[in-house]
């Protein structure tokens, strides 16, 4: 049932729903998701524009243009980061997918920016790897990328 999806920040001020199940989960290493997260990647999936709204706290969510091509939001009180925004994807939004009650009822299926991942610290599966983006991702005309 998808009203279940809920999440927050790490101290409990900024709280989250989701209105539909996420998809397209995977993992992202560029360099901005590592900054972003603290880690060595970030696990992300994707849910439908309007059906991510937060709950609680909005006042203390913060927002930054992380990149030519997309924003991040970010709990301002501790700094948990909640999701992205990218132009090429305008009905979409990228969430966190740690930030979720239940992380664990999302896996994650590829990674991509691999490119960028810190050579110490190698994916451990035999998902498919992507230098950059996916081929045919979503909003990208074949053989563009931002």
């Amino acid at each position: 049932m998808a009203s279940d999806w809920t999440g927050g920040c790490a101290c409990g001020a900024v709280r989250y729903r989701l209105a539909s199940d996420p998809f397209d989960a995977g993992w992202c290493h560029c360099r901005i998701c590592q900054l972003s997260s603290g880690s060595t990647a970030m696990a992300f999936a994707s849910v439908p524009v309007g059906d991510f709204s937060f709950t609680q706290g909005e006042d203390l969510v913060g927002r930054f243009e992380s990149s030519d091509f997309g924003h991040r939001l970010f709990a301002r009180c501790c700094g948990t980061p909640f999701l992205m925004k990218v132009n090429h994807q305008p009905e979409t939004v990228d969430f966190s997918i740690p930030t979720l009650d239940e992380p664990d009822r999302v896996v994650p299926s590829f990674h991509i920016f691999y490119a960028s991942h810190i050579p110490w610290a190698p994916a451990a599966d035999d998902m498919p790897r992507h230098d950059r983006f996916r081929p045919n991702t979503r909003g990208l005309a074949p053989g563009e990328e931002p």
